[in-house]
């Protein structure tokens, strides 16, 4: 006997027609009743009212708490109101190590503009929620504290303006944010306690990333969705396929496109290619900004764009940070590479410039696999100077190092070294002010860059 149905919204009366119909028929898939339901691992698209509970523009009334701005229907335990979708990203913006929790309110009747490649448009009146928690206990990952929650509301006038939560000890609620705030967060450790500090972004800090030249909204385009993802209902289902079939879209998606549409690399799988999954973490963590018409540079950090055109292997570069021959990507030079450069460190010039006090040690990881897996003839580091520079009431001894077989140049005078300066052969000697540069050579090496440590030697 052949039984034609549809399923209803899922809940759990769907939930019990599956199992009835799994029972009486044990071929039945339940995928493929999702696929009939039209849902697709979310719940029939529920009514959301346009902006939740906040102001059409930036300039009116915010909601002082969280509770009161519709997003949840319990707060302090994070369950989000009925019109709330979760969704995740293939690779996440790096904030600092926190875990985020994402929902998107999309109002009742209105379409997402869907584009396979670039931005998607987003209805005026659309929500994104999104959650911060941090470890605070590097010996249980799973101790963690609660810190902030976002919304970025997309306007009347058609931009975006962003808020910001700051959650309370408790978690009773979360308050509304007038400006930026830093606090120092402790982390229990195996041996003591640390502190990181944390940004919590002002709304002016928000519009400095979510641009009318990025889309305002950022990660969530066909590339970020285009995963595998388990939604709350149980099933697990293509984020792209799943928000298609609920009706969030203007077009209606041919599920056997998806396999064309491009997706991001996550950066630990270990299926893609270095090439894509360092292209992919440059995408979510650059483009937002390097991109044609955005901040002043030379490169595209799109991974739309083809590699040969993003102008990232041997491009050059605005700021050389004082290194001789600087790229943005030199290959397999990661001291002339000035992209990793200023993603690898805190220091001032450091890249993203906001909201970024921790360096992202497996991105930097996998962008130095990628940098130095590119052709290229092997390269000097950098020699150590040993002791650093710094305040010293004698004289000091400074010790020079470098790899077999390299020669160490160095010059005291603060200018460059070069072939014909001063070869180290022994400790030297400082009595007063000195600026000690030094540079390694050897034949077949590109030589390395020129380090440098101040001594204030006396006085």
């Amino acid at each position: 006997m052949t039984f034609a149905f549809r399923l209803q919204k899922t809940g759990n009366f769907s939930l019990w027609v599956v199992a009835l119909v799994a029972f009486i028929s044990p071929q039945f898939n339940p995928l493929a009743a999702a696929e009939i339901s039209g849902a697709y691992g979310l719940d029939s698209r529920l009514e959301a009212n346009a902006y939740l509970q906040m102001p059409e523009r930036a300039g009116g009334a915010m909601p002082h708490l969280l509770s009161q701005t519709g997003a949840f229907k319990d707060t302090p335990h994070l369950v989000p109101g009925g019109a709330l979708i979760p969704y995740d990203l293939i690779v996440p913006f790096w904030s600092d190590g926190a875990e985020k929790t994402r929902w998107v309110s999309v109002p009742d009747n209105q379409k997402i503009k869907f584009a396979p490649t670039g931005e998607w448009i987003f209805p005026r009146g659309t929500i994104f929620v999104k959650t911060f928690e941090l470890a605070t206990n590097e010996t249980n990952p799973n101790l963690k504290r609660r810190l902030e929650t976002r919304l970025l509301v997309c306007d009347v006038a058609g931009g975006v303006y962003g808020v910001t939560y700051k959650w309370r000890p408790d978690n009773s609620d979360a308050d509304l944010l007038t400006t930026n705030l830093t606090e120092a967060i402790p982390i229990q450790t195996a041996t003591g306690v640390r502190t990181q500090q944390w940004y919590y972004p002002s709304r002016e800090d928000c519009l400095t990333c979510h641009t009318a030249n990025a889309g305002f909204v950022l990660g969530v385009k066909t590339r970020q969705l285009n995963r595998v993802f388990t939604f709350s209902s149980g099933v697990t289902d293509n984020e792209l396929r799943a928000w298609n079939h609920n009706g969030l879209f203007d077009t209606n998606l041919d599920d056997a496109d998806l396999k064309s549409f491009p997706t991001l690399a996550n950066t630990a799988d270990p299926t893609r290619s270095l090439e894509d999954r360092a292209r992919s973490f440059l995408d979510a963590n650059c483009a937002n900004c390097h991109r044609p018409h955005g901040t002043v540079a030379y490169f595209d950090a799109r991974y739309d764009t083809p590699l040969a055109e993003q102008n990232l292997i041997g491009g050059r570069v605005l700021i050389d940070e004082r290194i001789d021959s600087p790229h943005i990507i030199a290959p397999n030079d990661i001291w002339r590479s000035i992209l990793f450069m200023r993603a690898n460190t805190t220091e001032a010039f450091k890249m993203p410039p906001l909201a970024r006090n921790t360096i992202d040690g497996q991105g930097m990881k996998l962008l130095r696999q990628w940098i130095e897996s590119l052709p290229g003839p092997p390269v000097l580091p950098p020699p150590e100077i040993s002791p650093r520079g710094g305040n010293f009431a004698k004289p000091v001894e400074v010790i020079l190092k470098s790899e077999p077989g390299a020669s160490i140049r160095y010059t005291l005078d603060g200018t460059v070294p070069t072939t014909s300066d001063l070869l180290y052969e022994k400790p030297i000697r400082l009595t007063g002010p000195t600026i000690l540069r030094a540079k390694a050579f050897k034949p077949g090496s590109t030589k390395s860059i020129t380090t440098q440590e101040i001594f204030l030697v006396g006085g």
